[in-house]
């Protein structure tokens, strides 16, 4: 909120939980929050680690380039050496110190790794062969990080990597299809550790480029008042509307998406605010934190800066990540049009009625304060636009925020703020550095037994060619898994063996990425485990169950997006026909605002089941990726619009 504004201070402090509270709650649901809170002189050198590592990425990002293989070991060395000194063993293990065996892994995983940075030439002059004292090192590093990656992301993921290791050497074991000869330990540790095949492989390189980058940069943002900013314009916007709160939530966590690529971070930093204040003017609790659970969400599907996973796609698609970001935009929009028109129908149904306008800013008055922070998020779009790389176009983005903020004395970096966002960005891109060092092994594995090929074969075999079984079946597969994974790394194992089932079904690739991509993130919203719904019921104090079952029903339109991209590209702009476009999107959105009425029952009265029924049916249709059905249900939907309006006319006129 604005500092200089006492009613609006008031209002926020009536309203917001405790810190301590809201902290406690993340690290229930969110592993990568559990960090310890160091402080005497383990809190100065982890501080001064981390501002190094990010100062060493800036760096090369902004400076100097350096070989890959170098870049993504020194990025691992910096983050297995903090995660050690930041992260327990266990829940119950200290949270204000690190005891010394956790110093001594810190010093082991640094020496593993490093040995990559400091042997890299002799290593690549023999062709990896491996020596026999780096067979113990690959062992040790295989060690330390799937322990670190436990300690940052949980256990499955860890679990996962360790059950494709060993398929690599006992799949002379497996039966059926799936057997292969199996490889020797010094082969295997070949491949893992000594080439950028396993470990150091794809993904650690995005996550030691792209990625960390964009995260400081929203590091650098938050700390100038990002989120500060976007929570004020969100309100000014939309909090004097019906149910204006629940509209502030879905404008501010697509907002704060943008640069928090989190569900539950998100949740937590816009959700203290939002729901206790959706609950004030008369939202149910399970349906606030609903809300805000599916608003947060959808952040990491929001471009310009979309979640990690997307830039991962750009490289393993080789494709420019402005094309992903630009294929993301109706897809996008559609999912926060579903978000806010269910929010809106049960504003209008329930006589929910917005915040006071005397408790709210104007939207002049928050553009002039803090207008200037939207600058640098301005500057990447127009980088990207000139064909620069996300990197060049993320260190830019980060020296305009720090020359930008420099306009307000309230948004000036100083220098202790300089220091917390060079700590936090990188404490930021911690799990997502380990996540993709532990994925390097499944990854790994399919490249070096053709796994991801067989079950590939056996997906399609299963499905008996048929697209939209394989489409179900790829979508419970993405689902399960990110019951136990990251996002990120949901998109990275998906996209390895499951992606290239769906391309052999004939789906244009950007299209089968995106796929798996989106059913990665909606797992933060589907039952039974949906830790971004099951934030929101914390805050909201609501049942977590109840929360998870209304988000999915708020987001239902958008379960159906990817199927319709799947089938008609055109919706990801690929070989778009602009009418073609125009008469798909313009039914989507009759579709989504359709759907939420048939959901929501009423519109402009409230609807009788069967009326529901039939809207909700229309609605499905009108989403659908064939034109002429979209059209002739879009058509049916309108005219039921216009009978709803007159029949409630005519009900009211008879009440009087």
């Amino acid at each position: 909120m604005v500092p200089d504004d006492g009613g609006r201070d008031d209002l926020v402090g009536q309203v917001s939980m405790d810190e301590a509270e809201v902290a406690s709650l993340v690290e229930k649901y969110d592993a990568e929050s559990r960090f310890r809170r160091l402080s005497g002189w383990q809190g100065r050198f982890i501080t001064a680690w981390l501002c190094a590592m990010t100062l060493f990425h800036l760096y090369s990002a902004g400076i100097a380039t350096m070989p890959v293989v170098i870049q993504r070991s020194v990025h691992l060395t910096f983050a297995i050496v903090a995660v050690f000194i930041l992260y327990p063993a266990a829940r119950r293990c200290g949270k204000t110190s690190a005891p010394w065996y956790d110093w001594l892994l810190a010093l082991a995983g640094g020496l593993v790794i490093g040995y990559i940075v400091v042997f890299f030439n002799e290593i690549a002059r023999r062709g990896a062969a491996p020596l026999p004292r780096e067979i113990w090192l690959g062992v040790a590093a295989i060690v330390l990080v799937v322990e670190g990656g436990r300690r940052v992301v949980g256990n499955v993921l860890p679990c996962l990597a360790m059950l494709f290791l060993a398929y690599c050497y006992f799949g002379n074991l497996t039966p059926g299809m799936f057997q292969i000869r199996g490889y020797s330990v010094s082969r295997i540790i070949q491949h893992m550790y000594l080439t950028p095949e396993g470990i150091f492989g794809v993904a650690l390189g995005v996550s030691s480029t792209f990625v960390i980058v964009f995260i400081i940069f929203g590091a650098f943002l938050s700390e100038s008042g990002g989120a500060r900013f976007f929570n004020e314009l969100a309100l000014a916007l939309a909090g004097g509307k019906p149910g204006g709160p629940a509209k502030v939530a879905v404008v501010a966590s697509g907002l704060l998406g943008t640069i928090n690529g989190s569900s539950v971070a998100n949740v937590a930093t816009t959700g203290t605010f939002t729901i206790p204040l959706m609950k004030r003017v008369g939202y149910a609790p399970y349906y606030a934190g609903a809300v805000e659970a599916c608003a947060s969400t959808g952040g990491q599907l929001m471009p310009p800066i979309m979640g990690a996973g997307a830039f991962i796609m750009s490289e393993f698609l080789g494709m420019p990540y402005l094309t992903i970001a630009a294929a993301a935009i109706i897809p996008a929009l559609l999912y926060y049009t579903a978000i806010f028109m269910n929010v809106h129908i049960r504003a209008m149904k329930s006589g929910l009625r917005g915040l006071p306008r005397e408790q709210l800013p104007l939207v002049t008055e928050v553009l002039k304060r803090d207008g200037h922070l939207l600058l640098p998020i301005i500057i990447i779009i127009a980088t990207l636009l000139m064909k620069y790389t996300p990197l060049r176009a993320g260190f830019t983005g980060i020296v305009s925020v720090l020359v930008f903020s420099t306009l307000r004395r309230h948004t000036r970096m100083t220098p202790m703020k300089i220091v917390n966002a060079l700590a936090e960005g990188s404490r930021g891109a911690l799990g997502v550095a380990m996540a993709c060092a532990l994925v390097g092994f499944v990854v790994g594995t399919s490249s070096l037994t053709s796994l991801g090929l067989t079950i590939s074969n056996n997906i399609i075999d299963i499905s008996g060619n048929n697209l939209l079984l394989t489409l179900i079946m790829s979508m419970v597969a993405c689902l399960v898994l990110g019951m136990g994974l990251p996002t990120t790394a949901n998109y990275i194992v998906c996209s390895t063996i499951i992606a290239p089932a769906l391309i052999g079904m004939k789906v244009m690739p950007l299209s089968a990425h995106l796929f798996v991509f989106y059913f990665g993130i909606m797992a933060d919203l589907t039952p039974p485990v949906c830790l971004a719904a099951f934030t929101g019921a914390g805050i909201a104090g609501a049942s977590p169950a109840k929360t998870g079952i209304t988000a999915t029903r708020i987001a239902l339109s958008s379960y159906m997006l990817p199927y319709v991209f799947v089938y008609n590209p055109m919706l990801l702009l690929q070989n778009a026909e602009p009418m073609e476009l125009t008469i798909l999107v313009v039914s989507a959105l009759i579709g989504v605002t359709s759907l939420a009425s048939a959901l929501e029952g009423w519109s402009y009265r409230n609807l009788r089941a069967w009326e529901r029924v039939a809207t909700g049916c229309a609605a499905i249709a009108a989403i659908h990726h064939s034109v002429l059905l979209s059209v002739g249900c879009s058509l049916l939907l309108l005219g039921a619009l216009v009978y709803f309006k007159k029949t409630a006319a005519s009900t009211a006129a008879s009440l009087t």
